[in-house]
């Protein structure tokens, strides 16, 4: 029987640490392709930080350690580079060049998925995920986020980029958001702060935002407090509230009242009698 996933046959070569290049390799190797992680001599910082969550996004890839700044370690990728179709990169531009990434992409026609901060002139600003989120009005002020959503949608956009870097491989042509494309290699740009941007459009819009329809201004869609704990409460599509506000209320401190009258699981209970999308807020 032949293998069936979609890229197998595929080898990626990754040098991206931390965590959306990780994320991006994580999803690659989900979807058949051989990943080959190089990481420098003292291993990726979200091992250190993180190790079960690392061993997660880097199970079955190769891992190998190498020290890219010398010459031994420079000879290494280039014969890494040789057998792989796509390279992954997290890091700024300038540093990139000094590695020699540009010459190795045209030289084995590569596929590089560049993960940068910024674009433009800012492509070698310095920058992280709470950075991102704070250009585009993601974050409360005083408080940190729960989820990176730019290294976490930043991955999943790599991902998709690297795809439609070996479809533009394998149709010969090039695409519109080819930033670096040569006759050889097809370079394909990820922008973190655009992809804090794209995450931030519901709130952007009023969907989302603080007293909007999915931002606390309905009683349907919202969190309360119970007896024991707290849910969450989604029944946003006017036939769940109809149903929510039959059995127990229409109005906020009505339906505050009645679920902090009762524990966690009754709610729960509540939910799978009446089909609705009601679910307990886990803790961790």
């Amino acid at each position: 029987m032949t293998d069936q996933t979609p890229l197998n046959g595929i080898t990626v070569l990754t040098l991206a640490v931390n965590l959306p290049g990780p994320l991006a390799a994580a999803r690659l190797t989900q979807l058949g392709a051989r990943v080959i992680k190089v990481e420098p001599p003292n291993g990726d910082p979200l091992e250190s930080a993180v190790a079960e969550y690392y061993r997660e996004l880097t199970e079955g890839q190769e891992i190998r350690r190498v020290d890219l700044k010398t010459a031994d370690g420079a000879k290494e990728l280039g014969s890494l580079a040789a057998e792989a179709d796509v390279l992954l990169t997290a890091m700024r531009p300038r540093a990139a060049a000094a590695l020699g990434v540009p010459e190795l992409v045209d030289e084995h026609g590569l596929v590089h998925v560049e993960i940068v901060g910024f674009a433009g002139d800012r492509a070698d600003v310095p920058g992280h995920d709470l950075t991102y989120q704070a250009a585009h009005a993601t974050l409360v002020p005083g408080h940190m986020p729960t989820v990176p959503v730019a290294d976490v949608l930043g991955g999943e956009h790599a991902a998709l980029e690297a795809l439609a870097g070996l479809r533009q491989r394998d149709v010969g042509r090039g695409g519109s958001s080819a930033v670096g494309g040569t006759s050889s290699g097809i370079v394909r740009r990820v922008v973190l702060d655009e992809a804090a941007a794209w995450a931030a459009g519901p709130a952007r819009h009023g969907l989302s935002s603080p007293g909007s329809p999915l931002g606390g201004g309905s009683p349907f869609y919202r969190t309360y407090a119970t007896a024991d704990g707290h849910i969450a409460v989604a029944c946003v599509e006017p036939h769940f509230a109809k149903a929510l506000a039959a059995n127990l209320g229409s109005d906020h401190d009505t339906l505050e009242r009645a679920f902090a009258a009762e524990p966690t699981a009754r709610w729960v209970d509540f939910a799978a009698q009446h089909d609705l999308p009601i679910e307990a807020i886990a803790l961790d």
